[in-house]
C-alpha cells in the first residue's frame, strides 16, 4: 500500500512536467488510507473525468461481492504475520477481488498480506522494502500505534453499522493526532468516510471536504 508520501512526490513530478495530478481511489492500491493512485492527465483532464465516472459504481460492487469482512480480513492477516494491522484495502486486482492489509509485524517491519476476499487465503506476503528503507516513517507510525487503544479491526467494526467497509487507516491528516479513517459503502452505493478515535473508540463523521473528495473519486 502505497503512502501519502508517494502521492506528494508523484505530484511534483507531475507539476514539473506541466500536467495536472488527480489522486483517485483506486481499488489497486487505496485508500483513503485508504490508497490512492497519481494520474497525471493534460489540460483537457479527460483522462480524469473517465476514471471518476465508474469509481463509485465500482467500489459498491466490490463492497457487494467481499465475503470476508474487514475484521476477518484483518484477524487473517495477524494469523499470517503477527503484529498490528495498519491499513486494510479492498481492492480488485489479477487475483480477483481480495484484501490488502499493511501489518507492523513484530519483527519491526512493515508487510503487506493479500488475502481472497472470498475465503480470506492468504494469496501474498512480503515485506515492503519502501517503509522498510524509510526509518523515519516506520519509527512515526509505531509511535502513532503506542497509543492507540483501539485497533484498525475494531475501528471497521465500529463503523460497520454506516455500511461495508472498504477501507481502514491510520491517517494524520485530520488534526494534530493520528485517527483511524475508515471508509463504506452502504446498500445503495453511497459512500462515507468515517473517523474513529484511536483512544476512546468514538465515531465521527469525517468533514464534509473528505466525504465530497470520495464521491468525486
Amino acid at each position: 500500500m502505497k503512502r501519502h508520501l508517494v502521492i506528494a512526490t508523484a505530484a511534483a513530478a507531475a507539476l514539473l512536467a506541466g500536467g495536472t495530478v488527480t489522486a483517485v481511489a483506486a481499488g489497486s492500491d487505496s485508500g483513503s488510507a485508504p490508497q490512492q493512485t497519481a494520474r497525471q492527465t493534460g489540460a483537457t483532464g479527460q483522462d480524469t473525468a473517465q476514471v471518476q465516472s465508474g469509481a463509485t459504481d465500482d467500489d459498491a460492487r466490490e463492497a457487494k461481492t467481499a465475503k470476508v469482512t474487514a475484521p476477518d480480513a484483518a484477524a487473517a492477516a495477524l494469523k499470517a504475520v503477527p503484529g498490528t494491522v495498519t491499513a486494510l484495502d479492498l481492492d480488485n486486482d489479477r487475483s480477483g477481488l481480495v484484501w490488502e492489509a499493511d501489518v507492523l509485524g513484530k519483527d519491526g517491519k512493515q508487510h503487506e498480506v493479500t488475502l481472497d476476499a472470498g475465503s480470506a487465503r492468504v494469496l501474498n506476503q512480503h515485506i515492503d522494502r519502501d517503509d522498510e528503507d524509510d526509518s523515519q516513517e516506520r519509527a512515526a507510525l509505531k509511535n502513532a500505534l503506542k497509543d492507540t487503544r483501539t485497533d484498525a479491526s475494531e475501528a471497521a467494526r465500529t463503523a460497520a453499522s454506516h455500511g461495508t467497509v472498504t477501507s481502514v487507516d491510520l491517517d494524520d491528516d485530520h488534526g494534530t493526532k493520528p485517527v483511524w479513517e475508515v471508509e463504506t459503502t452502504d446498500k445503495n452505493g453511497k459512500e462515507q468516510t468515517l473517523l474513529v478515535n484511536p483512544q476512546s473508540g468514538n465515531l465521527t463523521p469525517a468533514p464534509a471536504d473528505d466525504n465530497d473528495d470520495d464521491t468525486d473519486d
